[in-house]
């Protein structure tokens, strides 16, 4: 199990970055449009530049849902590969078939 401080702060991450999302979406446009003055393109990139850090979703870990493991994260389920591994003992993930040779 991570530690639930880890897994907060990642929750608040995933929070400001859907809050300042379309702000920093806008702020992308007037950068990278040539097309504008490179003084007004200069003023979008120190006003992005001031959003606050944890606003970037490059920032947000992929994190197991059931134990917050951040390694060994499968996208499709949601689940790190230890969660999925005992689920799938269970018989609660419907089409997983443990497999035997």
């Amino acid at each position: 199990m991570a530690k639930t401080s880890s897994i907060e702060k990642n929750k608040r991450r995933i929070l400001l970055s859907k809050q300042y999302a379309g702000k920093r979406s806008a702020l992308k446009a007037i950068i990278n449009d040539k097309t504008l003055p490179l003084d007004e393109r200069f003023k979008a990139t120190i006003t992005l530049s001031e959003l606050p850090r944890n606003a970037s979703p490059v920032r947000v870990r992929n994190r197991c849902e059931i134990s917050g493991r951040p390694r060994g994260y499968y996208r499709k389920l949601k689940l790190s590969r230890i969660a999925l591994r005992e689920l799938g003992n269970f018989g609660q993930i419907p089409g997983l078939v443990k497999s035997s040779w």
